[in-house]
């Protein structure tokens, strides 16, 4: 994603040779990846490698922060969302940083089994590149359940990994500091995950690219969303699969547009 990015600043200074290289170099990373890290027997990619250059075959939730680069070949990155949906990773309250059933699992650790919201939220982002939506959904719907049980629904570091239950709500992990900032910024890069928010400078847009709404919510208003010195207020409504979008304010030169279309998804390569 670095390479990549930083291609696209260089072809913006004029620097198409510097432009080039870099999305090589981008792309033989991307290769070199998948080559070495995909574990085909556990349908994950490794979690490192050892003083051997083995893959460490863990199956944890550094993989789903692979689908927020777009490394991950699409086929693999939908396997991978799989496996991070299902039971042994997912709580009902999030993702667990190692999945239940694995060596190391403890749902108290601090790295090994315990949920971490911004670990979370970039998974989300990652299911929404890959067009995932409903995994999205699964995992704010999850994440603000949680807050319910907490203290002025402020977000932890993290919590405890335990199962969810009926009536009860997550395990608070005692050391957590709260308030934190990457915690509390959770729920904005998730929102950003479930509207499809992308932003065109070169158009004056702001764009939702294939947008659903929470499942606790069928209306979503976000003022002052700023590009460029100029603003807008809009408003998103859900009614069954159909979302609309409102423009209450607009100040300045700049527009807002709701785009549905696979093929516009910033999608890892095939």
């Amino acid at each position: 994603m670095a390479k990549r990015l930083a291609a696209a600043c260089a072809n913006k200074l004029g620097l198409a040779d510097r432009a080039t290289t870099l999305q090589r170099a981008a792309e033989a990373l991307r290769v070199r990846f998948e080559d070495t890290f995909w574990c085909e027997d556990i349908g994950t990619y490794a979690m490192a490698l050892d003083g051997a250059k083995r893959p460490c075959k863990v199956r944890t939730s550094n993989a789903g922060q692979v689908l927020a680069s777009g490394i991950a070949r699409n086929d693999r990155a939908h396997r991978v969302a799989h496996g991070l949906l299902q039971a042994p990773f997912n709580s009902g309250w999030g993702i667990r940083t190692v999945a239940a059933g694995e060596a190391r699992y403890n749902p108290m650790s601090y790295h090994n089994g315990s949920i971490w919201p911004h670990d979370n939220a970039l998974i989300a982002y990652g299911l929404g590149r890959y067009g995932i939506k409903n995994g999205v959904n699964l995992i704010f719907d999850g994440l603000i359940q949680a807050t319910t049980y907490m203290d002025h629904r402020r977000i932890p570091e993290l919590y405890c990994g335990f199962r969810r239950r009926r009536g009860r709500g997550p395990t608070i992990y005692p050391a957590a500091c709260s308030p934190q900032a990457w915690a509390a910024g959770a729920p904005f890069l998730l929102l950003q995950a479930m509207l499809g928010l992308e932003f065109d400078p070169e158009g004056r847009r702001i764009l939702l690219v294939n947008p659903q709404l929470p499942t606790f919510a069928n209306k979503v208003t976000i003022r002052n969303l700023t590009l460029g010195g100029a603003s807008v207020d809009i408003a998103m409504h859900q009614d069954g699969h159909a979302v609309s979008l409102q423009v209450l304010r607009t100040a300045g030169d700049l527009h807002a547009a709701l785009i549905f279309d696979a093929s516009t998804r910033p999608k890892g390569p095939d």
